[in-house]
């Protein structure tokens, strides 16, 4: 199997995932629609590449998708608005074992004994240890960022975080 050094992800890429190598380093099995392969570097370091690439970092992007989709956990993450590259985790990021998917790639999905069964463009199938209804809410969440940062694209809109508010310490005179 091919082993790449760098990889920025690009709309050709259906899912990636951590897996260690014989050194116990963490490294991604990337899977595009006509090759498989291996990157030196962990899914999180490839995400965190492929946003630098364009200006932005993976800690800036998660924030941003906090914001506008009003989720908490598991937030997809939009790579480049330019050419829609949004891609989403089936668990936590934490977890070495999360696959990331790239919605644009997916098909359709099917629940199977409990498990989603997801089916690619180019007709793969992959099944995932994740209920339909888990994945899919994951799926549309990644849409609906996708769309709402195209469409902020066309109109530009500013958002405004006011600074948390500070308690003013009071100084207290005392008598003698």
């Amino acid at each position: 199997m091919i082993i790449e050094h760098y990889y920025i992800i690009n709309k050709n890429m259906m899912y990636m995932f951590g897996l260690n190598d014989r050194n116990a380093k963490v490294c991604t099995l990337v899977r595009e629609l006509h090759r498989v392969f291996i990157v030196d570097r962990s899914p999180l370091e490839i995400l965190d590449d492929s946003l630098r690439s364009i200006g932005f970092n993976l800690k800036g992007a998660m924030d941003t998708a906090k914001i506008i989709i009003a989720n908490k956990m598991m937030c997809p993450v939009m790579l480049n608005h330019i050419h829609n590259i949004c891609v989403f985790p089936d668990k936590s990021h934490k977890h070495e074992d999360t696959i990331w998917f790239n919605p644009c790639q997916i098909l359709r999905t099917h629940s199977i004994k409990r498990k989603t069964q997801i089916e690619f463009r180019n007709r793969l199938s992959l099944q995932i240890d994740s209920s339909l209804f888990s994945f899919n809410h994951k799926l549309k969440s990644a849409e609906q960022l996708s769309r709402i940062t195209i469409e902020n694209a066309n109109n530009p809109q500013s958002y405004i975080i006011e600074p948390p508010k500070r308690v003013r310490k009071r100084k207290y005179k005392t008598k003698n």
